[in-house]
């Protein structure tokens, strides 16, 4: 009988095991002198397991496993198995019938169409990230300033038509593509969309089959690591996408693995989500195991800087309706992951993508909160959009006016990024350009004005790749980028502004070293519903001041005065609306010195020239 790590197995069954990959799937090995792979499989509900493949030419026959013990576990070495063979498992069910499943552990799969898991020996890649990997960190007083990409569509050799599949950059391929992109416009992390196997190109990785395998459509998994020792020797961190909320139901992955439930909840009013896939039984600890043995997996053989789980209002509440009630086993999970994953890597984000009020999504679990690093400000996100698609004659009302003014009331309570994700560029939402109200120049204005109040606001960053082109077209999986956008002066100089705007944040500790402390941002004209005129103040640690203004309607003001914090000069530091991003070029190009004037609630102001629906930042210059 084969001796598998008993330790882990216990782990396993309790819920605790961050490190079952070490057993399941198929490892290379060597017994009684002969070299070979073996096979084990977790198929509690199954009458007998075999491992088919190329090997066997898929006849199961004489690869029977042996059952290891009476938890379900079943294993199998076989000799002479080479790197890139393919196997499944064919599980005899409980009603007798017999399904061929891919390996819930794979390491690597075959590329769609294919659907079979392939032997791969993921062990030593040579790494040269030491250096980085010794002085990360949660980023909470550094800037995280995220670039979420879909590494197969940024760019392409080949777009897809309905007569011809596109063809793909592989993850290598991609070193000399995105990374000095990344670099040169001042981004300081990648969040890569899903890279978990999945079957159908449409489900953006969002529907996975294999959660340790990276997908085949770019590569093998060390050419993914390839890519992330680059990211990490060009001092950019990866982010990974990742879905523990549900899984695909297509025949040869997780769904009735072994002809009973598994991985899904066994009540059928639970199992099934709106996206016509499986929810994990969250409750069930050998589901608990899984999930957080792939977590810990990507952390440890791939080495990702953060992990910004999916859908995390669908673990919250069951289905992710408040009036359900709260998922309990769901909840124990996310802070038994989040507890492990804090001790064992304290350096890697944790980062929840949540829609839901429900409380202290950012707090460690022994102070009774889910233990999330970050967590996105969709409400933001959704406030923010709205209020610039109404037209600017409404945006003086309350209803309106305070969809900016709101987030600064809760904001304090969690850490939050602001995100304009993929999911705000598809299914005919319009990109965030075509979201704006107005004719095309006042499109482009307000898209300026929109990034510069965003990239003011406290909290860290995330933007969509293309918003930076300032796309017409939304995102397509199946299409680059639209590149050639940068040929017309209005995309190219807002190209370039948003460029300039990621690295004056870089320079500026104001804003990112105080993102979650209160006495990091003051507001300065907040009340001002008349004429959508906003100014705030935001500080660091060293004394730095930088004082924001926006005008949000197409109004221009001559001498507006706008109360500072401290008496001093003040100088213009960017500004929308100059020429050099296609403005008008009414700015501010002298420093301007504070008078003894009150304005508001200060003793201090300065008198600024504001453009029609223009932003700018002044610094505060010390003697």
């Amino acid at each position: 009988m084969a001796q598998l790590d008993n330790f882990l197995i216990q782990l396993f069954h309790e819920g605790n095991c961050l490190e079952m990959y070490r057993v399941f799937g198929a490892h290379f090995e060597e017994l009684d002198g002969q070299k070979g792979v073996r096979f084990t499989v977790y198929a509690p509900n199954a009458r007998s397991v075999q491992v088919v493949g190329d090997f066997n030419q898929w006849n199961g026959e004489n690869h029977y496993m042996e059952k290891y013990t009476d938890g379900g576990i079943y294993t199998l070495f076989i000799p002479k198995i080479k790197q890139y063979d393919t196997y499944k498992y064919r599980i005899e069910t409980p009603n007798g019938s017999w399904v061929d499943r891919a390996d819930p552990y794979a390491f690597f799969s075959e590329l769609r169409p294919g659907t079979a898991s392939k032997v791969y020996k993921i062990d030593g890649f040579r790494w040269a990230d030491k250096r980085w990997l010794n002085k990360r960190t949660k980023n909470f007083d550094r800037v995280l300033n995220i670039y979420e990409a879909n590494i197969g569509s940024w760019k392409m050799k080949k777009d897809f038509t309905d007569e011809e599949d596109g063809e793909y950059y592989s993850y290598e391929e991609m070193i000399d593509q995105i990374i000095p992109y990344v670099v040169e416009n001042g981004f300081s992390h990648i969040e890569l969309m899903p890279l978990t196997e999945f079957p159908f190109d449409g489900s953006w990785g969002y529907q996975a089959t294999g959660y340790f395998s990276a997908t085949s459509r770019y590569g093998n998994p060390k050419q993914l690591m390839a890519f992330i020792n680059a990211c990490h020797k060009n001092n950019i961190g990866v982010i990974m996408d990742f879905v523990p909320a549900h899984f695909v139901k297509d025949g040869h992955g997780l769904h009735q693995f072994d002809g009973g439930f598994v991985y899904e909840y066994p009540d059928i009013n639970l199992r099934y989500t709106e996206w016509d896939s499986c929810y994990f039984d969250l409750g069930r600890e050998e589901v608990r195991s899984f999930l957080m043995s792939s977590v810990h997996f990507w952390a440890n053989y791939f080495h990702v800087d953060g992990i910004r789980f999916d859908a995390i209002s669908n673990l919250i509440y069951w289905k992710g309706n408040k009036e359900r009630g709260v998922n309990d086993g769901a909840i124990e999970f996310m802070k038994r992951m989040n507890s492990h994953m804090n001790g064992l890597f304290p350096g890697v984000m944790l980062i929840a993508e949540d829609s839901t009020d429900y409380p202290n999504v950012t707090t460690a679990p022994q102070s009774g909160g889910l233990g999330f690093d970050y967590k996105w400000d969709l409400g933001w996100m959704n406030d923010t959009l709205a209020y610039f698609k109404k037209d600017p004659i409404y945006r003086q009302y309350p209803d309106v006016h305070n969809k900016l003014t709101f987030s600064m009331m809760y904001f304090y309570r969690e850490n939050y990024i602001l995100p304009f994700s993929h999911d705000e560029v598809v299914h005919s939402k319009g990109t965030i350009l075509d979201k704006m109200w107005g004719n095309n120049d006042q499109k482009f204005a307000q898209c300026k004005s929109l990034y510069l109040y965003m990239m003011t606001h406290p909290g860290k960053k995330l933007n969509f790749m293309g918003n930076e082109l300032a796309e017409y077209k939304e995102w397509d999986e199946k299409k680059a980028l639209g590149w050639v956008l940068l040929k017309f002066p209005q995309h190219d100089s807002f190209h370039r502004y948003f460029h300039d705007l990621n690295h004056l944040i870089l320079k500026h500790p104001a804003l990112y070293q105080y993102d979650y402390y209160p006495e990091g941002f003051e507001w300065l004209v907040v009340d001002d519903m008349k004429q959508s005129v906003f100014a705030y103040a935001r500080y660091a640690p060293d004394g730095e001041v930088l004082v924001c203004v926006m005008n949000f309607v197409g109004n221009t003001h001559h001498g507006y005065r706008i109360p500072v914090p401290v008496a001093g000069t003040y100088k213009e530091i960017i500004n929308t609306d100059t020429d050099y991003y296609t403005g008008s070029n009414l700015t501010n190009k002298r420093a301007i010195k504070s008078q003894k004037i009150h304005a508001v609630n200060k003793e201090n102001s300065i008198l600024v020239d504001i453009a029609p629906f223009s932003s700018m930042i002044f610094e505060l210059k010390r003697k």
